[in-house]
């Protein structure tokens, strides 16, 4: 269904599922668990597995805070696209890549829900991507104190608004990890 013309793979992405990102995040021991699932699965049917990890002034480059989680390991042939925006295809090489591997449908999974996930979301649609968000694998810390609704509440309502989320000639949508598709 995307628009983008003679891209039919699909692409499972994980964004900043990093050890300063998460570790603080609501249920991440779950969602990392759900994350992992969903790799083994795409690799397993030979999807496509592209990692993002953020950088900026409060998460330095290299450092043990910006690394991927442990449970997490990208292997050495996918690609890991660096970014410092909130939309991972902002000042990146994220289309590129997408292009080369042919993907015009993501199945997006990662942290943090109100942030970078909802920017990449909306940044696919807008590019002509068919994006679906997986309901259960994805994650954001506690705002509350700073007004922002509870961590819970935040999941729920980017899962409710992005299952209805349309485009002309796209698709969006979510769907719990056990019942994604790749095909």
């Amino acid at each position: 269904m995307t628009t983008l013309a003679n891209r039919p793979r699909t692409a499972l992405v994980v964004i900043d599922v990093q050890n300063d990102v998460v570790g603080g995040a609501h249920e991440r021991d779950a969602v990392v668990g759900n994350i992992a699932s969903l790799v083994d699965r795409a690799r397993h049917a030979q999807v496509p597995v592209v990692w993002v990890q953020h950088s900026d002034e409060g998460l330095e480059h290299g450092t043990d805070g910006w690394r991927i989680v442990p449970e997490l390991v990208p292997d050495a042939c996918e690609p890991v696209v660096e970014k410092s925006y909130g939309d991972s295809f902002e000042d990146t090489r994220l289309e590129g890549v997408l292009a080369e591997l042919e993907v015009g449908r993501l199945v997006v999974t990662g942290a943090q829900t109100d942030a970078c996930i909802r920017s990449t979301l909306h940044g696919a649609l807008a590019r002509g991507y068919d994006a679906t968000l997986v309901s259960d694998a994805h994650t954001t810390e506690d705002q509350s104190q700073w007004g922002a609704p509870t961590p819970d509440q935040v999941i729920a309502h980017t899962n409710l608004y992005w299952t209805y989320q349309t485009a002309p000639g796209r698709t969006a949508g979510t769907v719990p990890t056990a019942e994604v598709s790749f095909g």
